[in-house]
């Protein structure tokens, strides 16, 4: 038997430290959990010898290398992380230990997130807390979800706490799925509108141009304006993925400057249409990541720091500081949230009475389900309004090379009637 040294938290909240003995660590951490609190830290300090001989003072050495911060190649799919989260909720509301529970999840999982789980088990088995394991691999678990799991381990609350990230993690890519399948259908007409924009430009207009040249006809500008674009796109084909990309590339420097960033992330929001769906996906990503962790019991200005580093957005995030750096002074949410001009007055006044009424996450829990629904509706609307835009722009620009083709062929029959 050893002796382990050990620091919980009770029921009320309240750290516990005292000594007790087990055969191992998991045995420690099992006999702590039946006196009803949750530990924190479990170190073995003494090691019994056999047959009454008195303690020894020298910690053991593990049987294994503890391992630190791993390093894998590859990444956890989103939706991956939410069942385990889900499942891992059911275990541990049917009573299951940690480690056993871990275990049985793990034996269902292949890859990167096989190896991240063994590794928590390991770190858990040595006195480890769950969050602090998970904390160890940030590829893995972020800020916000070990935030959140430390915050049921200091409550007592871990299975509620799980089942409310479970949530969160759900209708966050529910969401992010509503958006993506409404886009697949106007970008594929898009893809297919430009492609034969592109072949009549390639193998259409040039054999037009060709007969031009031979019959010595002077061409009006549209007709000039045609052939020329047609001959950069036919001969210098192999630049044009270069435009894109190089805009890609100039978004990523520029983005990566405070100032820049900032500017370029207020003007998505007054994009026609696509702004109006940022905006209101970004308020319901704050308000409800807001709400899981003020729930939770992570206190407001670690979960305003959380969602800060979450939110995607250097204007949200400028607003969020705002208002963190308001609550550290003793003031309220709502004044630099109103300032900000990001939220909308209804959801000001929302927030403003869950403040008043001291059920702030419910409040932000009410406005992200309605933001939601405008998202969709948002969403929706786009739809609608894209593919009319998209007729017309195909309709337009074939309208413009057949007028731009038949002019000439026009003039020249003229030419021959009248002689």
């Amino acid at each position: 038997m050893s002796v382990f040294q050990y620091n919980a938290v009770n029921n009320k909240g309240q750290t516990v430290k005292d000594k007790i003995e087990a055969s191992s660590s998991e045995d420690a951490i099992a006999k702590i959990r039946a006196l009803g609190y949750y530990p924190t830290n479990v170190k073995e300090i003494h090691v019994r010898k056999k047959t009454g001989e008195t303690a020894t003072t020298a910690t053991r050495e593990p049987s294994k290398k503890r391992r630190g911060i791993s390093i894998s190649f590859g990444k956890v799919k989103s939706k991956e992380l939410t069942t385990f989260t889900r499942q891992l909720a059911t275990l541990q509301d049917a009573g299951l230990p940690i480690i056993r529970g871990l275990k049985i999840l793990t034996s269902q999982t292949r890859g990167l997130f096989k190896k991240t789980l063994l590794n928590v088990i390991e770190d858990i088995e040595g006195g480890n807390t769950l969050s602090g394991a998970f904390a160890k691999h940030p590829k893995v678990f972020d800020k916000l979800y070990v935030n959140i799991v430390k915050a049921g381990e200091i409550s007592g609350a871990l299975d509620i706490i799980l089942q409310r990230l479970a949530d969160f993690r759900e209708k966050t890519e529910r969401l992010v799925r509503k958006i993506i399948s409404a886009m697949i259908y106007p970008t594929v007409v898009m893809v297919v509108a430009i492609s034969i924009l592109i072949g009549l430009m390639i193998f259409i207009v040039p054999n037009f141009a060709k007969i031009f040249e031979e019959m010595n006809l002077e061409l009006p500008a549209p007709t000039k304006l045609l052939i020329t674009f047609s001959t950069i796109l036919k001969t210098q084909w192999m630049f044009i993925p270069s435009v894109p990309f190089g805009a890609f590339i100039l978004y990523k420097i520029l983005g990566k400057i405070k100032k820049i960033r900032l500017i370029i992330d207020k003007m998505k929001f007054k994009i026609p249409i696509f702004g109006v769906i940022l905006n209101k996906s970004t308020v319901s990503r704050f308000t409800r990541t807001l709400a899981t962790l003020a729930s939770s019991g992570v206190p407001i200005l670690d979960a305003l720091n959380n969602v800060k580093e979450t939110t995607g957005n250097a204007a949200m995030a400028q607003a969020i500081q705002n208002i963190h750096d308001s609550i550290r002074e003793g003031e309220s949410i709502t004044k630099p949230l109103r300032a900000s001009k990001i939220c909308n007055e209804m959801v000001v006044n929302m927030v403003e009475v869950g403040e008043e009424t001291g059920e702030l996450d419910k409040m932000l829990t009410k406005v992200a389900d309605s933001y939601d629904d405008e998202v969709d509706r948002a969403v929706e609307a786009m739809v609608s309004l894209i593919e009319p835009i998209m007729i017309v722009f195909l309709g337009g620009a074939v309208g413009f090379i057949v007028i731009a083709m038949f002019i000439p062929l026009i003039k020249l029959m003229q030419g021959i009637s009248t002689q």
